[in-house]
């Protein structure tokens, strides 16, 4: 096709055959002669209020942004961009999210975006929400707790051939290095011996802030949950950044600091060991960044689920 005729193509819209229910011109719904999909069309960045169940069954809403897409064939002009935000707000006032809620909703996308009722379904629909999920966390001595928040992001995908949602989590934790804790006791065993006279006697190893970037994938019919995600990070990573800590609390960080000493390779083999422990998960990746109290470079690794060679 030229741009003459593409140019032909627009003056036709404007005499519009295809109206909608009030009479309008439905340009959306005119044939596309171009006959070029394209992967995604929809939106992003919607916002919305979205609850959630917590642990303690509680229904908590939280601020989300959304983005919605399809699959547009080489035969379709263009996709109902406000069908995606009606579908979705309709879906949220029915319950709160899990991940029946997405499936259903992907579904929906799939059906109701259709131009006509007597259409197949889309081949294929995404919903992506990011927001902050809080979680109280209770101090590691003191009889105290704070709200811990954790930046998500669930990416739910479905086609004819399957439901799959990927949960990401950043995760912020403590890591102190394994080579900078050696060198700091060999010091002070140095220093209490008499074979040195530098400093005072006490040495500190660096440790900083670190964050894991956590992606699992599971099927949609999976009772997998943003909190699964979580106690699995905890497991791998313990020295988890606190929300509130008293000094009793303090002093325990730094045995807890002490007893999991660890380089970014440690980190990622960690979280390795635990998330493929839970067969509900499909697939994973994971990266880590040490943000370095040393240098004024971060250390990184990434690391993915390990595949059979044949």
């Amino acid at each position: 096709m030229n741009l003459d005729s593409m140019h032909n193509d627009s003056e036709k819209i404007l005499k519009c055959e295809i109206k909608d229910d009030t009479g309008l011109n439905d340009f959306q719904k005119l044939p596309n002669q171009t006959l070029i999909p394209i992967d995604e069309v929809g939106i992003e960045n919607f916002r919305i209020p979205l609850t959630f169940r917590h642990e303690n069954k509680e229904l908590i809403s939280h601020d989300c942004k959304a983005s919605m897409f399809i699959y547009l064939d080489e035969g379709k002009t263009g996709a109902n961009m406000s069908r995606f935000c009606k579908i979705l707000q309709e879906e949220a006032s029915l319950g709160p999210v899990n991940n029946q809620f997405i499936n259903k909703t992907l579904t929906r996308y799939r059906k109701d975006l259709r131009d006509f009722d007597n259409e197949d379904l889309i081949p294929e629909a995404k919903l992506e929400l990011n927001f902050s999920y809080p979680v109280k966390q209770k101090s590691l001595k003191s009889d105290n707790w704070g709200w811990q928040y954790y930046d998500v992001r669930l990416s739910g995908k479905q086609t004819n051939k399957a439901s799959t949602l990927d949960i990401t989590l950043n995760y912020e934790y403590s890591s102190t290095c394994p080579c900078s804790l050696s060198m700091a006791k060999q010091y002070e065993k140095d220093y209490l011996e008499g074979k040195t006279t530098e400093g005072n006697g006490i040495a500190t190893a660096h440790s900083q802030r670190s964050i894991a970037q956590i992606t699992a994938t599971v099927d949609l019919t999976s009772d997998f949950q943003i909190i699964d995600l979580i106690n699995h990070a905890r497991k791998a990573l313990p020295t988890e950044t606190q929300s509130l800590v008293k000094r009793i609390d303090e002093q325990a960080f730094a045995i807890l600091n002490g007893d999991n000493p660890m380089f970014v390779e440690h980190a990622t083999r960690r979280l390795s060991i635990v998330l493929d422990e839970d067969t509900r998960i499909t697939d994973w990746k994971a990266k880590v960044h040490h943000l370095e109290s040393l240098h004024s470079h971060d250390a990184v690794a990434t690391i993915r689920k390990k595949r059979p060679l044949h």
